[in-house]
């Protein structure tokens, strides 16, 4: 008789267990609808157009936060505005879901190239290259030549000033 509470408790503790993971997904399958949202940005960004890329894979996010793609186009459009700390942030997020992401690792080392961390672009690079393997993978192309080229802002060709007498 004094077990009886226990039990029942337990018993009730044990169904909210079980049934609070039959509702959940996958995490290897995305929501369609941010898919759909994320080939729209990826559109959006090929155009051009920015403020639709973010929008779309903004939206596409909130449909489904796991969508990696998502924080990596996001922050190919933060590259091409030139808000390259953002782009390490949206980079960080995709890195947060998989740590081995060769996209989101090559997008981050040549962001930070730009902003003049080019020791710890290396290390992606390093990264990047044990992930693919023996054979050479575009990632890690594009990242060892973003290296070689440095940051855009070392580039730029400053000229003296005129002397005023």
């Amino acid at each position: 008789m004094r077990l009886l509470p226990i039990g029942l408790v337990a018993g009730v503790g044990a169904a909210l267990i079980a049934s609070s993971g039959a509702s959940q997904a996958p995490d290897n399958q995305l929501n369609p609808q941010s898919v759909t949202l994320l080939r729209k940005g990826e559109a959006a960004l090929a155009a051009g157009q920015f403020q639709a890329a973010d929008d779309a894979l903004e939206t596409a996010l909130v449909v489904d936060p796991r969508n990696r793609a998502a924080f990596n186009a996001l922050a190919k459009v933060a590259q091409r505005q030139k808000l390259y700390g953002q782009a390490i942030r949206y980079t960080n997020k995709a890195l947060a879901l998989e740590p081995n992401d060769v996209n989101a690792l090559s997008i981050q080392g040549e962001a930070m190239v730009e902003m003049g961390a080019v020791a710890r672009a290396q290390r992606n690079l390093a990264k990047v290259r044990q992930l693919c393997g023996s054979g050479a993978c575009p990632q890690g192309t594009s990242l060892a030549a973003a290296i070689a080229r440095g940051p855009a802002v070392a580039q730029k060709v400053t000229t003296p000033a005129p002397k005023q007498n």
